[in-house]
């Protein structure tokens, strides 16, 4: 059976002060509130908090995640961040693949596979982002693209492997921008990713991959969009940043 996964992506915001205040929040929801049974949680913080807040974090059902990693092990590659240090942090996943670092950076399909199997060599989880930005969805090119970033990024690993990958849906066109895909919307995609995945490694693989949904979910719209069968969780930007709103879609996620 498939986790139910609600992660929060923090981006660039808080301080440290303010990280560890957020995750202490969150770790305090978690322990005295209902409604969080059954969903694991992730916090993925930037760089600087990792240690702390996985250090402080004291509820099993929460755990810590990078935003990223190096291409390389170690080495001269000032201010880059290897898998190993984010896992001696006590972090257990990093995101990978973020169409902000797409964008932003120029992560093409071979830097990934580069930094995926640097997670995956330092026993760090994966949330591998896809996504189609609004030119391509308006082309009804947007399973073409989907797929080819599944194939070129991640279609490398041996099934083993591909157990520790959970995948992130993120219409880019939806992101930052309030605009949300329609539950359906993310219902057909969702259903894409995973028979795009039987096809590579089986459907008894794709059944166990959880596929998250990354495109403007916060706590009006979770109920709706969680209720699709093929919708395993969340990966949450900016009502992840208050401990209550984020609170409240791991509650939704729960209730589905």
């Amino acid at each position: 059976m498939r986790k139910k996964i609600v992660a929060g992506n923090w981006k660039m915001n808080k301080t440290f002060a303010e990280g560890v205040e957020l995750a202490r929040e969150v770790n305090e929801y978690v322990r005295y509130k209902e409604g969080s049974e059954g969903v694991s949680i992730i916090l993925g913080t930037p760089f600087i908090h990792l240690a702390k807040v996985a250090h402080n974090i004291t509820e099993p059902s929460i755990a810590v995640s990078a935003q990223n990693c190096a291409t390389e092990k170690a080495g001269a590659y000032t201010g880059e961040i290897s898998a190993d240090m984010v896992a001696s942090t006590g972090a257990k996943y990093v995101i990978l693949g973020h169409s902000e670092r797409r964008s932003y950076y120029g992560e093409t399909s071979e830097i990934l596979v580069k930094k995926v199997a640097q997670a995956l060599d330092s026993k760090l989880d994966i949330i591998f982002c896809v996504g189609e930005v609004l030119e391509e969805r308006e082309g009804n090119k947007h399973f073409d693209v989907v797929k080819k970033q599944l194939t070129d990024g991640l279609f490398n690993l041996a099934a083993e492997q591909f157990a520790h990958i959970v995948i992130a849906y993120e219409p880019v066109w939806a992101i930052g921008t309030g605009k949300t895909a329609t539950p359906d919307q993310a219902q057909e995609m969702h259903a894409f990713i995973r028979s795009v995945i039987a096809e590579k490694y089986g459907q008894a693989v794709a059944d166990e991959t959880s596929i998250l949904y990354g495109g403007s979910c916060n706590a009006k719209n979770a109920d709706e969009i969680f209720s699709k069968p093929d919708v395993d969780g969340g990966l949450i930007g900016g009502a992840s940043l208050k401990a209550a709103d984020f609170f409240e879609i791991i509650k939704s996620r729960a209730r589905h």
